[in-house]
């Protein structure tokens, strides 16, 4: 039988939250801190399924990685020279380690082989390794073109004009290649084709490629120029701000069934996933956004949305979970990146929305929510192995509906411990 997390019907819920750091800038940053000159401590990571793999990849690259009992990370960089010249790295469903990896290790004139679980072996890689191809990079399919696994072979990197690379699929191929660029000592530029998606993700990315030194210059979201002869170096200290897609749940929770504050972002957060918060705002919620949180107070009745979502892909699957409980259909554009994460999630969304009664109307890159005029109790909800899904799913509980969440140790992925902090907030 499935492993199953039976929710009971929950009223109402307050108190605050801590969030766990956030999963894109702890991976980043991991790598960051590898191939930077010095030593860095990275306080407040977070650790889950998803980080875990980076660190054992780094450590299997021979990386100088201590894990400190208060929870920070000490790395000694490597100056982007990994002393571990010939590894085989295996990194789950880690798309936050497994693309950037790709890139880092083309340029380590290393013997590598990087593998994952099935579904990652489902995801695509192609416009990151032909961007990487332009550069003489070796890298050889070992199943289905397109798709990892990968081979990575020693070569000599050349760099003869832009570099081109798709913007309309993932982030994280942009995001790749901009952090491995400075490990050239050379300028480049990188040409977007075509539309580039979930910027806010660059956003992070070019914010803390500056805080290790390198400041990349951004044209118009079409062009990002590399400085040459610079290299990565450590900032000695950097602190991880806490997940705001993680947030998203807390303050939906708040949104649903009282009143919650959120700790670990606020107005200076760096993720674009904080804009959950307008959007909620545009459903109804009284939303306070102060330095390091955001306070949310229960809306008498939610209000349907159409929202192009390319700046909040990740959080707008909560969006997706309110519009059960909203006036009207919402309608949640621009959201093609969903199709390629830990599962086809518009496909996914769609499924369970209709096991609870709504109506859903999808397409390649959005979804059309219409709520029933009850939502049915004691759903079963699969998850696909996608921690998303089972979060996002939970807070249907917070309107006085029982749910079940099938495999829901799926959260370990970015958030072990969140059906007990969700528990936390529950008031009895």
């Amino acid at each position: 039988m499935t492993n199953q997390k039976k929710l009971k019907a929950v009223q109402s819920v307050s108190g605050q939250v801590t969030l766990p750091g956030s999963k894109s800038i702890t991976n980043r940053i991991l790598l960051l801190s590898a191939i930077a000159d010095g030593a860095t401590t990275i306080i407040g990571p977070l650790v889950s399924d998803d980080t875990l793999h980076m660190i054992d990849a780094l450590k299997k690259l021979q990386v100088d990685l201590t894990q400190k009992d208060n929870g920070d990370i000490l790395i000694h960089g490597t100056r982007g020279n990994f002393k571990n010249k010939s590894a085989e790295i295996f990194l789950g469903n880690a798309g936050t380690a497994f693309r950037p990896l790709t890139a880092a290790l083309s340029f380590s004139k290393g013997q590598y082989t990087l593998s994952g679980l099935p579904r990652m072996h489902e995801r695509p890689i192609k416009d990151l390794v032909d961007a990487l191809l332009q550069l003489n990079a070796d890298i050889t399919y070992l199943g289905q073109e397109g798709y990892p696994p990968l081979k990575i072979s020693p070569s000599e990197i050349m760099i003869n004009g832009p570099i081109k690379i798709r913007g309309d699929i993932s982030s994280q191929f942009l995001t790749s290649l901009l952090m491995a660029m400075p490990l050239t000592k050379k300028e480049v530029v990188i040409e977007i084709e075509g539309d580039l998606i979930s910027k806010p993700y660059i956003d992070i990315t070019l914010n803390l490629m500056a805080r290790f030194g390198i400041h990349v210059k951004k044209i118009d979201w079409k062009h990002f120029v590399i400085p040459g002869s610079s290299s990565y170096v450590s900032p000695g200290e950097i602190f991880v701000e806490g997940d705001a897609s993680s947030a998203s749940y807390f303050l939906a929770a708040g949104a649903l069934a009282g009143d919650i504050e959120v700790k670990g972002i606020g107005r200076n957060s760096i993720q674009g996933d904080v804009k959950f918060a307008e959007a909620l705002v545009l459903m109804g919620a009284d939303i306070n956004i102060l330095e390091a949180s955001i306070q949310v107070t229960k809306v008498a009745a939610l209000q349907a949305i159409n929202l192009d979502c390319n700046h909040i892909p990740d959080a707008a699957m909560t969006l997706a979970v309110l519009a059960l409980f909203a006036k009207g259909t919402t309608k949640l554009l621009n959201i093609g990146s969903w199709r390629v994460k830990e599962t086809d999630r518009i496909k996914a969304m769609a499924n369970e929305l209709r096991k609870l009664g709504a109506a859903v109307t999808e397409g390649n890159d959005f979804i059309e929510i219409t709520p029933p005029l009850k939502v049915k109790e004691h759903v079963e909800i699969d998850t696909y192995d996608d921690h998303r899904m089972a979060m996002c799913f939970s807070l249907v509980s917070l309107r006085n509906i029982p749910i079940t969440i099938n495999d829901p140790g799926c959260v370990n992925k970015t958030f072990p411990t969140y059906f007990e902090v969700l528990e936390s907030i529950v008031k009895t």
